[in-house]
């Protein structure tokens, strides 16, 4: 039986470079459409980045997206660092199932499908097609007095975000969204995202579902003294272990496993950019497979966006989490991969060029 280490081996081994010919066919094809050149900005970039990830040009637009919210509870809240209680995660679970949160409603708008995974909730959930069970332990332990969790809970915790994305990918699933779950998990996030950029802590710790001021203070102080708590050149998955999430860490795989099986994924917010962090030391080029959904405007999102390099397609002043942000942003995916299909080049509209 694979371990989970091994498995972990095994997928980051298979993530390979984008396609440079097909990434290199849609820039040229880029130029010969019936626009001024970069005047689509942003989305000109997303269409190659589509080619180079999928090993064709143009890009099929996705069809089949689907969103995986990977749910977890946190030992840090017990030290004050939100004002909601540890029952809703469970709660939302069951909302998710329902069909009734936020982005149930935008998934529907976008054509994605929702599924829901206990990675880590405190309270026991009862699992169906929807909602998928795959618990490592009941909440993380408190980040502010020691580790979160175990190497091994982290490794564990890494195999299921595989599982997860190459179950989605086999059943036909073409465009992966991140989607996140767990009351005073933007603690974790701030202490990754310190620990992988170097910013201080005060850059990047926010205010979460609304804190207070003196909220704001005590929840500085903790990110600062677990990130100083971290050894020098810590291995990636002990970082994890020692100030991330299971939720964090579910996503850390779901990344990597879509990345093997040669599949883009829309991050939502500052969450998923935390965990794009930890993936990205473990596998540089699984972010390249990668887009940022949206720019949350929790201040550790930008900071890890500008280390992971990704533009946000989507900037509505957001901070929701779910998968909220991502699912926005199928859309403009989708309109990058059929520009590049679908519109007419100089020579066949016949329109003339601008002279040189």
């Amino acid at each position: 039986m694979t371990s989970p280490a091994e498995l972990i081996h095994a997928t980051i081994a298979a993530i390979r470079p984008l396609d440079g010919p097909a990434m290199e066919q849609a820039s040229q094809r880029q130029a010969q459409l019936t626009k001024p050149p970069g005047s689509l900005g942003v989305l000109e970039q997303v269409a190659i980045d589509l080619a180079g990830i999928t090993g064709t040009c143009p890009p099929a637009a996705p069809q089949r997206p689907a969103v995986a919210v990977f749910a977890g509870d946190h030992g840090v809240l017990e030290r004050g660092v939100s004002p909601w209680p540890q029952e809703v995660t469970v709660a939302m679970v069951e909302n998710f199932r329902a069909g009734g949160a936020a982005v149930n409603v935008l998934a529907r708008a976008c054509g994605a499908e929702v599924y829901v995974v206990d990675v880590g909730v405190a309270t026991p959930v009862v699992g169906d097609e929807r909602v998928l069970v795959r618990n490592v332990r009941r909440g993380t332990a408190d980040l502010g007095s020691g580790p979160a969790m175990s190497r091994a809970e982290a490794e564990e915790a890494i195999a299921v975000g595989i599982g997860v994305a190459r179950e989605l990918v086999a059943a036909g699933h073409d465009l992966l969204l991140t989607g996140d779950m767990g009351i005073g998990n933007t603690t974790p996030s701030a202490c990754l995202v310190a620990a992988f950029t170097g910013a201080s802590a005060a850059e990047v710790t926010g205010r979460g579902t609304g804190i207070d001021d003196e909220t704001l203070i005590l929840k500085t102080e903790i990110v600062r003294c677990a990130v100083d708590r971290l050894a020098e050149g810590a291995d990636p998955i002990d970082v994890l272990a020692q100030v991330g999430g299971l939720e964090h860490a579910g996503l850390v795989g779901y990344l990597l496993g879509a990345a093997s099986a040669g599949v883009p994924v829309l991050l939502d917010g500052v969450i998923a950019g935390s965990a794009a962090l930890v993936a990205q030391a473990l596998a540089p080029d699984a972010i390249s497979r990668s887009f940022a959904g949206h720019r949350s405007v929790e201040p550790g999102h930008a900071v890890a966006l500008g280390q992971l390099g990704l533009t946000p397609l989507v900037d509505l002043d957001l901070r929701l989490g779910e998968g909220s942000g991502a699912a926005l942003a199928v859309p403009i995916l989708r309109a990058a991969a059929l520009i590049l299909d679908e519109m007419a080049t100089f020579d066949s509209a016949g329109v003339t060029r601008k002279e040189d």
